[in-house]
């Protein structure tokens, strides 16, 4: 054991990997969360390892580019096994299968940069204390929130997700969101470091059994509001979720009709029942939005005027004008005529999922976006709510497409108080992975943060009825087909999060570096 901690390889690169893919284990769908305490805890003493030899194992004086390696082999591992599933998406087209090597490794390589820099930052002040505890976790929270927002941000498997499996704990994030969650949650995996040393002290126990209490306290605020909730539900108007359970094959060998045949046969509608019908993303896969109508036939024979159906479809404005031509990935509201009664763009893009960044220097090469067709997306304008009209009680829907549903305090404005948010989803990319079960706990974080109803409908990911407490009323799962069914719910009331957003964890931003600058005149 001496010889591997006297490794500098080891230390900084083996060791740090090996903790961040553990890591990912406290995530869905395995939910381990209790190996975040030792993985961040061992982190810790890493870094505090690697700060005590700068000077006397690894060089003459001190250098700060060891911290900066250790961080980024903790966020390779943590990305490289967290987030292996994109790579699947490119297995379906030959053309992409030569990318898969490149995908593995340089997306993870990326987003450790994050982690590689964070640990830069804190590595000079490592000390075992609380300080330096709340210290590196406010620096890693503020990276992770760094991570999610710039460019495109990409905030997947934030540390806050590790609580999933617990919908009692997780009832905070209707005041305080997921990144706040995260900074706090980081504090208390970090925690058994203090107790690395022959001596136990005090005031260390005292910081451990404070934050237990605070644990103790979240999860009885949880049960308490988890238990207790008003939700109305309008008994004359259904909505009904549809999950086919498509392969991406059965889009090659299918004919579209005959897809769309299976899908009205599984929607099982009553013409007598007024029901909004909710498809997932991706089902006209050979039409656009200007060619469905050839499918009224269809639709009328099965469908009534008591019926709507949202589905997912790409969409061209200005077909024949090749230089000012837009492609949108679409959700739609049509009615059983197939008439559109509503249209939404979908806002935040997949890089190089649904559009090709330096589209017109990587195009040269041969490149293009992943899903079918050579022009990128563009992205739509606004995200508004869509008002269903008299004949379904005015009722307010808020529109998402497949991962516009992963952004904290980013899924709607204050003023936007939907009956029900909409997101539909197309997840057969990503097989059998972990991805698709990710996928769904960001729905459920989401329900309880803005206190919305959600309604998914994902083809091969989990499909369900997500209620503002982030219970999963009704569901089906991946690889399974059929549809789910429940009365139109009322708008529930706003939460703290969803007034205030990502403000709040600015806050606690603050009240960290107070209590940072506090302990460490204290000397604790």
């Amino acid at each position: 054991m001496t010889a591997l901690y006297n490794n500098k390889f080891f230390v900084i690169l083996l060791a740090p990997f090996l903790l961040g893919a553990l890591t990912v284990l406290g995530f869905s769908p395995f939910n381990l969360t209790f190996v975040n305490f030792f993985s961040f805890s061992i982190l810790l003493f890493l870094i505090l390892s690697v700060k005590k030899k700068t000077q006397s194992k690894y060089r003459k004086k001190k250098s700060s580019r060891y911290f900066f390696y250790l961080g980024c082999a903790f966020g390779f591992g943590f990305f490289l096994l967290g987030n292996y599933w994109i790579s699947i998406s490119l297995t379906h087209d030959e053309m992409f299968k030569g990318l898969i090597p490149f995908s593995l490794i340089l997306i993870p390589l990326f987003l450790s940069l994050f982690f590689g820099l964070a640990i830069l930052l804190v590595g000079t002040f490592a000390e075992k204390n609380i300080s330096f505890i709340l210290f590196f976790s406010l620096v890693f929270s503020i990276f992770e929130f760094l991570r999610g927002n710039l460019l495109t941000g990409f905030p997947w498997n934030l540390i806050s997700y590790t609580w999933s499996w617990s919908v009692e704990v997780v009832q905070i994030l209707s005041l305080i969101g997921a990144y706040s969650l995260s900074l706090i949650s980081i504090t208390f995996f970090c925690i058994p470091f203090l107790f690395f040393q022959k001596k136990i002290i005090g005031k260390n126990v005292l910081f451990a059994f404070i934050f237990l209490i605070i644990f103790i306290g979240n999860y009885s605020y949880g049960m308490f509001k988890f238990n207790n909730n008003n939700y109305r539900f309008d008994e004359k108007i259904n909505v009904k979720i549809i999950s086919p359970n498509f392969s991406l094959k059965d889009y090659n060998t299918q004919s579209e009709e005959f897809q769309i045949k299976r899908l009205i046969k599984i929607s099982d509608p009553e013409k007598d029942k007024k029901t909004l019908f909710i498809w997932p993303e991706g089902i006209f896969y050979q039409s656009y939005l200007e060619d469905i109508k050839k499918y009224e036939n269809l639709f009328k024979d099965r469908f009534s005027e008591n019926h709507l159906i949202i589905l997912g479809v790409n969409n061209f404005t200005n077909p024949n004008d090749i230089e000012n031509q837009k492609y949108f990935n679409s959700l739609v509201v049509l009615n059983h005529k197939l008439e559109i009664l509503f249209l939404y763009n979908k806002v935040n893009l997949v890089p190089f999922g649904e559009f090709l960044p330096f589209e017109k220097t990587l195009s040269k090469f041969g490149l293009k976006k992943i899903t079918p067709g050579y022009s990128s997306f563009s992205p739509g304008d606004i995200r508004m709510t869509i008002n269903l009209g008299n004949k379904f009680n005015e009722k307010l829907i808020l529109p998402l497409i497949c991962y516009e549903i992963i952004y904290p305090g980013k899924i709607k404005k204050k003023n936007q108080l939907p009956d029900l948010v909409i997101n539909i989803s197309e997840d057969a990319w990503f097989g059998r992975s972990i991805g698709p079960h990710q996928h769904f706990t960001k729905a459920i974080y989401r329900s309880i943060e803005e206190g919305v109803f959600i309604a998914r409908s994902a083809n091969k990911g989990i499909s369900a009825f997500i209620n503002p407490n982030g219970k999963v009323l009704k569901s089906i799962n991946t690889r399974e087909s059929g549809n789910i069914e429940l009365h139109f719910p009322y708008f529930y009331k706003s939460t703290l999060f969803s007034n205030y957003g990502n403000k709040i964890f600015f806050l606690i931003i603050l009240l960290y570096t107070l209590l940072i600058l506090i302990f460490k005149k204290l000397k604790i």
